[in-house]
């Protein structure tokens, strides 16, 4: 037998355990984070990308990469900056291996007849001996001279040539690293982390203060350590301000102990700024200041009163304006004034005198003309309207005939869907008008002040023209357009409201106000304008004698006319085509009744119950509603909830126009039932079924849907609620009166910051037509900011709500005005260069592609350098700059034989120099193998800055 105890207690013996009581310190964590992240980004695998191409670092997409990370109560963050590349040109370690029995020769620097410099570029061989070594890739890049001086890409890789690198930098919130010990302890542990995860990726570590942009860095790859260190002053030394002393700096860096006869290649750029436009003059206004000065308004919070010393909303002649609207319809027996007179009298009355308005009476008067042209008189337009609003007409008429202009042309076509995308205003409209006049004012005449100083006027202009029956110009009519801005509504229903009443009052009699045109000519110093004596005679006729408001209380008189716009009067019977007078027919109750309010027979469709032709009857039109008034209609179904009273109080809401509808059948046909209303109302209610006789002959007969047959519901009671009444005799289910009012009080009652809000949607609009009109809007750049511009207004435009915020308009007008900027710019360049490529072989579509990277690139390649076309020109730009520098005369006025203008050169000092000096050398020892060295040098009136890359040998020390 075996003895299962004794062979457990010789395994328990056999294993122990070793407890580990140390505690990791805060470096040990801090490192071995940093090594996770370094796991985790996978930057321990040794690979081989591909060569980059020439200028890849710039026109190349990066990927940055962000990890924090903690050092006791210190927090940094590790980024990782990489350039992508398509996978599969990366290769992997083993593919790129070397034969361990075999050497091989790997040039890394090679020639190039571009660079510059004190030496010829040498071409240098490093020998690779080893088990599957490849070269580093910080290497490659290092002296890779396809990459010179990368405009836009990270500092380290402007200044390095790097294409992925890692950067630890304290948080924002954290303190800058200035002493020397904190660096070299970020410095070691970096060391380590590198060193126990074999990584080849360089890390840099941010010291000093952030503005200095001063880095320390390693890496660590096949028994070579590079170092980058940094070198920053304010001012350029004298001994290290050309190339020979840069020189020196090098060769003291690398501090090679063989004697060093290789060549170092030197790569050179200067930096020449062009300042001086001689001969050209291009005067324009800062691009964006009107509508970043008209933006500033959405945000104020001034009241009226506060800026005009307002009088609305004060009791007039002991009348509350505020509660004009209640006061109409208590039962009072004494007489009231009409409510347009209190609400006129209310906002008539400006209180200061003319020369403390904003704008001078003259210029408000012919602004008013410029809004309202319409009202201008023939006898003055040539001489006083036109020429008084000159910047009027530049700013917004031209735009809008240029617009016009443009709408036919291809360019134009492929905007048009992008501006009925946008919920403004039509470009002809009133207030399109109205908006680039109020940026103007505001730009030119005061501001605030005079903006709501025009905005009051035209508020005035607008009763008047309800109280005159004028309508407003340029406004569609007909049904509201909800695809515009609520502003625009708005006026859409003010015209829809005058032109109801002006149907109305030619029903009764009363000529209409139209036909003669009148302007209210607002003076600032007057309390009354001109047409103000009969809007006031006509205020005291209507208070006195006028009992329209009464009289029309309980039945309104719409209009009754047929499909070409005749009108009948109230007394009128239509006839039937079989007799010239009224019928009449007996009804179940024994009494008879009048047909009234036909328009047309309805086919040859018959009644069901009466052999009489079924006649289509006069209709009231249906309430137009603007989109705050569907919303308020909208919240007060919902507050009904759903119990069966207030699903019942709803569809009796929503029934109004089916109720009149039914009135006007039940009057225009005697007799008739729900059926006939039916088949004329909701054809589709009504089936129709092939009924077979006894006979066998096949009829037509046809009967009501199911929905229409259930018990109780919405269509039988109201047919069964419905009196024979004609639409000329029905309560008006749209009264203009009450909505006008409505309208004017809106309008009368918003803020200045809201006015200015309510504008902004169409000033935006402007800003993006006027840039597409210009030629140069289909540069490549332009195209794709304005997209970007068109997209954002669209999104905003269509916010539920207008808000500052929801609305982006800073962020808005910023895109615009860089687009503004971008637009002058070529503007100006295609001006000056277009006049100096006269005598060159140059296209305007090699120019115009020459702006357009000029504007969109940081470095634009000039074909044939200073020998072509391109070159030329830009080379007489700057000898022209010079001779006026030196104050010296024109080559055609100046003397024969003066050396004074052989000796200026063509080129100023450069206001930058930099310098790229490579080699290859062995350090820090004779036996050490021969590594690359790289040093960047910036040179600039208030900035120095030396980068040098220095690697040595680990191995072969």
């Amino acid at each position: 037998m075996v003895d299962f105890s004794t062979s457990r207690s010789w395994v328990e013996s056999d294993v122990f355990e070793i407890t580990d009581f140390t505690t990791a310190s805060e470096w040990e964590r801090f490192i071995a984070k940093l090594e996770e992240i370094i796991h985790e980004w996978k930057l321990t695998f040794s690979s081989k990308a591909r060569k980059l191409t020439k200028g890849e670092l710039t026109t190349g997409k990066w990927q940055e990469t962000v990890e924090s990370l903690q050092f006791a109560d210190f927090k940094f963050l590790v980024s990782r900056y990489c350039l992508n590349g398509p996978a599969d040109e990366v290769k992997a370690f083993g593919d790129q291996s070397l034969d361990s029995s075999t050497s091989r020769e790997i040039t890394i620097l090679s020639n190039n007849e571009e660079e510059q410099g004190s030496g010829e570029s040498g071409q240098s061989e490093v020998e690779e001996d080893g088990d599957k070594e490849v070269i580093p890739l910080v290497w490659q890049d290092m002296m890779s001279s396809e990459n010179d001086f990368p405009g836009r890409c990270h500092c380290l890789c402007r200044w390095y040539g790097l294409r992925d690198f890692v950067v630890l930098a304290p948080a924002n919130n954290m303190e800058d690293i200035l002493s020397e010990s904190r660096a070299n302890l970020l410095m070691s542990s970096v060391a380590i982390a590198l060193h126990n995860t074999s990584s080849q990726v360089p890390i840099f570590i941010q010291v000093h203060q952030r503005w200095r942009r001063l880095f320390l860095g390693q890496c660590i790859s096949g028994g070579f350590r590079t170092s980058f260190e940094m070198v920053h002053l304010k001012n350029i030394p004298h001994q290290h301000s050309h190339m020979a002393g840069l020189l020196d700096v090098f060769r003291a860096k690398i501090n090679s102990p063989v004697a060093d006869h290789s060549l170092v290649s030197v790569a050179v750029r200067f930096t020449y700024v062009l300042q001086d436009w001689i001969n050209y003059s291009w005067p324009q206004q800062p691009p964006g200041d009107y509508l970043q000065e008209f933006v500033l308004l959405c945000q104020r919070k001034e009241s009226t009163g506060q800026l005009l010393g307002r009088t609305i909303g004060e009791p007039v002649d002991d009348t509350d304006v505020s509660q004009a609207l209640s006061r109409l319809t208590e039962p009072v027996p004494y007489n009231l004034p009409s409510l347009g007179t209190v609400v006129t009298r209310a906002t008539s009355k400006l209180q200061m005198r003319p020369e403390e308005a904003p704008i001078p009476v003259t210029t408000l008067n012919e602004i008013l003309l410029f809004i309202f042209p319409d009202a201008k008189n023939e006898a003055k337009t040539s001489n006083n309207a036109v020429e008084t609003i000159t910047e009027l007409d530049r700013a917004s008429v031209s735009s809008q005939q240029s617009s016009a202009q443009s709408e036919g042309d291809g360019d134009s076509q492929k905007y048009t869907e992008i501006f009925k995308q946008f919920k403004s205003a039509p470009v002809d409209s009133l207030c399109y008008r109205l908006a680039v006049c109020m940026c103007i004012v505001n730009h030119s005449y005061g501001g605030l002040r005079a903006v709501i100083h025009l905005w009051q006027e035209f508020v005035l202009e607008m009763r008047y023209r309800w109280e005159n029956m004028i309508l407003i110009p340029d406004q569609q009519l007909g049904s509201i357009n909800m695809g515009f801005s609520l502003l625009h509504q708005k006026l859409q229903m003010l015209n829809c409201c005058i032109e109801r009443k002006q149907s109305r009052e030619a029903r009764h009699g009363k000529p209409s106000s139209n036909n003669k045109v009148k302007h209210r000519r607002i003076s600032a110093s007057s309390d009354v304008t001109e047409g103000g004596d009969d809007s006031e005679s006509q205020h005291k006729s209507q208070s006195k004698g006028d009992s329209s408001f009464s009289s029309e209380e309980e039945f309104y008189e719409c209009l009754e006319s047929a499909e070409e716009g005749t009108s009948a009067e109230p007394s009128e019977m239509v006839t039937s085509p079989e007799s010239d007078q009224p019928e009449s027919m007996e009804t179940d109750s024994g009494s008879t009744q009048k047909a009234e309010g036909r328009l047309k027979p309805c086919g040859d469709m018959k009644l069901i119950n009466v052999n009489e032709f079924l006649f289509i009857p006069v209709t009231q039109e249906p309430a137009p509603m603007t989109e705050d008034m569907l919303e308020e209609h909208a919240e007060v179904l919902a507050k009904l909830g759903t119990s069966a009273e207030g699903a019942n109080l709803r569809a009796r809401m929503q029934s109004a126009c089916l109720l009149s509808d039914m009135e006007s059948f039940k009057a225009a046909n005697p007799g008739c039932t729900l059926s006939d209303f039916v088949r004329w109302y909701s054809p589709r209610d009504w089936i129709k079924e092939d009924v077979v006789g006894e006979d066998g002959t096949v009829t037509v007969k046809g009967q009501l849907s199911q929905r229409m047959q259930i018990p109780g519901n919405v269509w039988t009671e109201v047919w069964q609620s419905a009196n024979p009444v004609p639409a000329h005799r029905q309560r008006r289910l749209f009264d203009d009166t009450k909505e006008a009012e409505k309208v004017l009080h809106w309008l009368s009652s918003m803020k200045p910051a809201d006015v200015a809000l309510h504008l902004m949607p169409m000033l935006i609009h402007a800003s993006v037509t006027k840039l597409l009109e210009q030629e140069e809007s289909q540069l490549p750049m332009l195209k794709k900011l304005m997209n970007h511009i068109s997209n954002k207004a669209t999104r905003a435009m269509r916010a539920p709500k207008l808000d500052i915020k929801r609305f982006e308009v800073p962020d808005l007008v910023r895109q615009i005005s860089r687009a503004e900027t971008v637009l002058t710019r070529a503007q100006s360049l295609l001006t000056k260069f277009s006049q100096e490529k006269q005598d060159l072989n140059l296209t305007i579509q090699e120019l115009q592609q020459f702006v357009s990277n000029l504007l969109e690139l940081p470095d634009v390649q000039i074909m044939g350098a200073a020998r072509g076309p391109l070159g030329t020109i830009i080379h007489r730009l700057f000898a022209a700059a010079q001779k006026n520098v030196y104050l010296l005369p024109e080559e055609d006025n100046a003397e024969e034989g003066d050396k004074t203008i052989k000796n200026i050169p063509d080129f100023p000092d450069p206001v930058g120099k930099e310098y790229i000096l490579r080699t290859m050398s062995q350090r820090p020892s004779p036996w050490s193998r021969s590594s690359p060295q790289r040093m960047y040098c910036v040179l600039m009136k208030d900035d120095f800055r030396l980068a040098a890359a220095i690697t040595s040998d680990t191995t072969f020390q």
